[in-house]
């Protein structure tokens, strides 16, 4: 009888894990397949509390500079800090949280900063930009609205800090991703958390 592979160990329970990049990068479909591949994990998706915000919500939209306007940069802070803190909860009862949310800019120096007494991982998926818009336009959802795939993608690559694990993920499946982020775990670590008790 062949016995079963054994699984590449993950991050340990009481981890957290951000998977980030711009929208139809695969953040969602790579973070979900993570999760159930690891024995005590759950997927908190960032977009959930932006959808919560039922009247006045501000849409980040492009401005100048491709900076957003005041309420919708709180707006997103906002739904970062409870990412993080949601993802920490989770952590700290002994799952491993896999967060995802889009996280670019100077804001993933911030995300990685609410995450302070937990081992940290920093998974961002960097496709080509025409692998994204082909993703995009294949998809039921639409993401980008006033943005383009080029905006997102230049605020990924000039603007965010190098920081954690970088994949090209453009002739990867979902599953191949995740195989390249549990095979390169250590590459992905950021910061000292510390390890639980």
């Amino acid at each position: 009888m062949p016995s079963e592979p054994v699984p590449a160990p993950g991050p340990p329970p009481g981890s957290v894990v951000l998977v980030t990049g711009v929208m139809a990068a695969g953040k969602s479909t790579v973070a979900q397949a993570l999760a159930a591949r690891l024995p005590k994990a759950v997927h908190v998706r960032g977009d959930t509390f932006r959808r919560m915000i039922v009247s006045g919500r501000a849409e980040p939209l492009p401005g100048e500079g491709s900076a957003l306007s005041g309420e919708a940069a709180a707006q997103l802070r906002l739904r970062h800090r409870i990412t993080a803190a949601v993802a920490v909860e989770y952590a700290a009862a002994g799952f491993t949280a896999i967060a995802q949310d889009v996280v670019l800019g100077d804001d993933l120096t911030h995300w990685t900063r609410l995450v302070r007494d937990r081992p940290l991982h920093v998974v961002v998926l960097a496709p080509d930009p025409a692998v994204v818009a082909a993703r995009e336009a294949g998809r039921a959802k639409t993401g980008y609205g006033a943005w383009t795939v080029a905006d997102l993608d230049r605020a990924l690559r000039a603007g965010t800090p190098r920081v954690g694990l970088w994949l090209d993920t453009s002739a990867q499946t979902p599953e191949e991703t995740v195989d390249a982020v549990l095979g390169r775990l250590a590459e992905s670590r950021v910061g000292d958390g510390a390890r639980p008790e």
